[in-house]
């Protein structure tokens, strides 16, 4: 019973209907359209295979891991330093933004929702959407791995619907793009939690390219 309630938990979490705004997010995606680097199915599932491989797998993963064990052990220096390293490497006022907002916002709900202790990060300017969702992972008993897999999973559906609405694509096309790069997540979480201190990192200067140019775009749907 106690594991399926976690179960329960974590699909709340990683629900497209979690009131934190994510659909308001498209990571730069928009303006890869804009500028014609995005067409078609394919190239879609390159830039989004591509953020998996580098951003995903190199930074998101294998901090959110560390706040989950820091969350575990209540060890919140740890959780505020690995939150302020999370928002250094977002290369965009708009990344880091998106980053704050959305971690902010789950924190507003968290709190709401009988998690006092995340009443402090609903205003703190280095809260990330990891720090709060490993947070309420820990306090719902959803397990390191599949909090790193939903997490992932959650990052992946909301780039595939943003490519929907904005390549165009239709719907099958975007659930067979989703199923494609859905069975690259065990690997990309495997590789995550192995990632030491030392290691922490991706390149995706088109993502940073992308972002900063979007800040500057005339007219356009998403906020990043």
């Amino acid at each position: 019973m106690g594991t399926d309630l976690a179960l329960l938990r974590l699909l709340q979490l990683v629900s497209p209907g979690l009131p934190i705004g994510m659909y308001s997010y498209s990571q730069g995606l928009e303006k890869t359209v804009e500028d014609g680097w995005i067409r078609t199915a394919n190239d879609a599932g390159i830039w989004i295979s591509g953020l998996m491989a580098q951003g995903q797998c190199g930074i998101d993963l294998p901090i959110l891991a560390r706040l989950y064990r820091a969350w575990e052990t209540n060890d919140v220096e740890q959780v505020r330093y690995w939150s302020k390293t999370l928002i250094a490497y977002r290369e965009t006022a708009e990344l880091r933004a998106e980053d704050r907002q959305t971690g902010q916002a789950l924190a507003r709900l968290l709190n709401d929702l009988n998690q006092p202790e995340m009443q402090p990060w609903i205003r703190e300017a280095d809260t990330t959407l990891a720090t709060t969702f490993s947070f309420a992972a820990v306090r719902w008993g959803i397990r390191l791995r599949e909090t790193l897999v939903g997490y992932v999973w959650s990052w992946l559906e909301n780039q595939v619907l943003c490519a929907v609405k904005l390549v165009p694509l239709g719907q099958v096309a975007g659930q067979r793009l989703l199923q494609d790069l859905a069975a690259d997540i065990p690997a990309v979480v495997d590789q995550a939690l192995n990632i030491t201190d030392a290691d922490l990192g991706g390149s995706a200067f088109s993502l940073a390219l992308a972002s900063s140019r979007h800040e500057m775009q005339y007219s356009r749907l998403f906020r990043s």
